[in-house]
C-alpha cells in the first residue's frame, strides 16, 4: 500500500483523498471549499487542456475570454436558467474595504453597488449580451467561441476536483443561422469528449442524453458522457448543450437570414472542467497510489540510477544521457531522478505513488550486462531487458500501457452494466454490485425522483445508442421504449 495511504477496500472515499494529497496534486486552501492545484497535479491538468484546445481548433473554435462578473439582471431574462443556479451563486455587493478607526478592517457600507454582481457560475448570460452586439445578419455566423477560465458554483459539501466551490473548466459557446447547424455542432463537441476521455484519459464512456430532470438549466438538449469509477459510482465526464433560442430571445440576438427575414440565433454551449482530475484518478489508480496513462504523464519515464562508487555514478550517467536524447527524439517525456538526497528504493515509492508509467533501474550491473530493469506501474511488473534497441522498445510499451489501462477500466466497466427488469432486481444490484443498472422507465420526472429519494441512484443518460425494446417500468408497471442507465453518481 502507497505511504499513508488507506485501502481502496476499506475506505474508498478516504483513499481518494489521501492519494490526491499525498501524490502532490492538491490540497485544500484557506479559503473554505476551495482548492490549490499544486504544480504536479496542474501539469497534469495542462497536458488535458492542451489535447482537447487542439481539437478545438481543429474543429474550427478560436478562444476568447469574458468577465467574470455577471450583473445580476442578466440571470433574470431567461428563467429557468436562475432557478438552475440561484442557490450557488455567489454575489459581490460592495467595492471597498475601510478601516473602522479600531484596527479592523471592515467592509463600506457606503460603497455599494447600484447593481450585484455575480461571480461566474458559467456564462451564457454575460456571452449572450455580448453576441448582441456582433451579430446582424447571416454572414456574421457561425461564431464558434471557446474560453478557458475558472468559475464560481458554492458548494457546501466538497472534495477536491470533484466538487469545489471554485474550479477550472473550458466552456464552448456558439452561435448557429439554423436549427440543424446548432444540433450538428452539439452532437460533434460530444464526440470531441467522448474520444478524449478514451483515447487520452483512458477511460470508457457511455455516449447518452439527460433527461428532462437532469439537464442542464436554460437547454433544451443536453448530452452527456458517463464514466464509471472503481467504486461502481458514476461519474458525469462533458456535456454538450443545445441551447435552441431560449438565450438569443433571452438577450434580444437576431439576424437576418439569406431571406431577409428576421430570426433569433440558435445557440449551443458545451464544457468539461478539472473534475476530470477525479475521473482519471478514480477509474485507473490502486492502492499503491496514482496510475496515469502515458499521454496524461507529466513524467512517462523515470530513470533511477543505482551506484556505489563515483566512477559507477560517472559511467551510468553518461549512458542515461544518451538514452534521454534518444527518448527525447521519440517524444518521450523523461525524467532522470539523479538526487543524492534520497535512496533508489524511496524514489521508486515516490514515482510509483505519482503514477509514472514505466521506470528504468539501471546500475553497475546492467552496465557491465548491457541491460536495464523496466517496471510497468499499470502492471506492476519488472523485467530486464537488453540496452540494445531500448529507445523503441519504450516507446512501443508506451502505446502498450495507455491500450492496457484502457481495456482494464472498458472490462471493468462492461462487467458493471446490468439489465434488471424489476425494482427488486433494481434495489438489490445497487446495493451489492453497484455500476450502471439497464432498465426501463415510464418517463415521467416523477418516477424518476421517486426512485431517486428511495435509492439516491439517477437516470445518468439515455444512450444514444440505445435500441427501441418494448417493456414496463420497473417502478410504476407503465409502457416504455427503451430502457435508459441509472447508477448512483458523484
Amino acid at each position: 500500500m502507497g505511504k499513508g495511504i488507506t485501502s481502496r477496500s476499506e475506505d474508498y472515499s478516504q483513499w481518494y483523498n489521501d492519494l490526491v494529497i499525498k501524490a502532490d496534486l492538491a490540497e485544500y486552501s484557506a479559503v473554505r471549499g476551495c482548492m490549490v492545484i499544486k504544480p504536479y497535479g496542474y501539469a497534469i491538468w495542462e497536458r488535458m487542456q492542451s489535447v482537447l484546445d487542439a481539437r478545438f481548433k481543429e474543429t474550427g473554435h478560436a478562444n476568447a475570454y469574458f468577465p467574470l462578473f455577471i450583473p445580476k439582471s442578466f440571470f433574470s431574462k431567461e428563467a429557468s436558467h436562475v432557478e438552475g443556479f440561484a442557490t450557488e451563486c455567489a454575489v459581490v455587493t460592495h467595492y471597498r474595504l475601510k478601516n473602522d478607526g479600531s484596527g479592523q478592517i471592515v467592509v463600506d457600507e457606503e460603497a455599494k453597488l447600484e447593481e450585484e454582481l455575480i461571480v461566474r457560475p458559467t456564462s451564457e448570460t454575460i456571452i449572450w449580451n455580448t453576441y448582441r452586439g456582433w451579430i446582424e445578419s447571416y454572414r456574421d455566423l457561425p461564431i464558434l467561441v471557446n474560453q478557458w477560465a475558472n468559475v464560481v458554483r458554492w458548494e457546501m459539501r466538497t472534495r477536491l476536483f470533484l466538487r469545489t466551490a471554485e474550479f477550472l473548466w473550458q466552456e464552448g459557446h456558439t452561435a448557429h443561422a439554423t436549427r440543424e447547424e446548432a444540433i450538428a455542432e452539439t452532437e460533434q463537441m460530444l464526440e470531441v469528449y467522448a474520444e478524449f476521455a478514451e483515447e487520452t484519459l483512458a477511460v470508457p464512456v457511455v455516449k447518452g442524453r439527460k433527461t428532462e430532470n437532469e439537464r442542464f438549466a436554460g437547454a433544451v438538449d443536453t448530452l452527456c458522457i458517463e464514466a464509471l469509477m472503481q467504486d461502481g459510482k458514476a461519474l458525469q465526464a462533458g456535456t454538450s448543450h443545445f441551447l435552441g433560442q431560449n438565450f438569443a430571445k433571452a438577450f434580444d440576438v437576431k439576424f437576418t437570414n439569406k431571406e431577409g427575414k428576421l430570426d433569433h440565433v440558435w445557440a449551443t454551449s458545451w464544457g468539461v472542467s478539472t473534475r476530470l482530475m477525479g475521473a482519471l484518478i478514480m477509474a485507473h489508480s490502486d492502492d499503491q497510489g496514482l496510475v496515469l496513462p502515458p499521454k496524461l504523464a507529466p513524467v512517462q519515464v523515470v530513470i533511477v540510477p543505482i551506484y556505489r562508487t563515483e566512477e559507477e555514478k560517472s559511467k551510468v550517467e553518461e549512458y542515461v544521457k544518451q538514452l534521454m536524447a534518444a527518448l527525447a527524439q521519440l517524444g518521450v517525456r523523461t525524467k532522470f531522478d539523479d538526487r543524492d538526497t534520497q535512496r533508489p528504493g524511496f524514489k521508486f515509492a515516490e514515482w510509483e505513488l505519482k503514477g509514472v508509467p514505466l521506470r528504468v533501474a539501471i546500475g553497475a550491473r546492467d552496465m557491465n550486462n548491457g541491460t536495464v530493469e523496466l517496471a510497468r506501474r499499470d502492471l506492476q511488473t519488472k523485467e530486464t531487458v537488453e540496452q540494445a534497441g531500448l529507445p523503441d522498445r519504450i516507446a512501443n510499451l508506451l502505446t502498450e500501457i495507455q491500450d492496457s489501462i484502457f481495456e482494464k477500466a472498458l472490462t471493468f466497466r462492461d462487467e458493471h452494466i446490468t439489465k434488471v427488469d424489476s425494482y427488486e432486481e433494481f434495489r438489490e444490484t445497487l446495493e451489492t454490485k453497484g455500476g450502471f443498472i439497464s432498465c426501463h422507465w415510464d418517463g415521467t420526472v416523477e418516477t424518476e425522483k421517486r426512485i431517486k429519494e428511495e435509492t439516491k441512484a439517477t437516470i445518468r443518460c439515455i444512450p444514444l445508442d440505445a435500441i427501441d425494446e418494448e417493456g414496463v417500468c420497473i417502478f410504476t408497471g407503465k409502457p416504455s421504449a427503451r430502457r435508459v442507465l441509472f447508477a448512483k453518481a458523484y
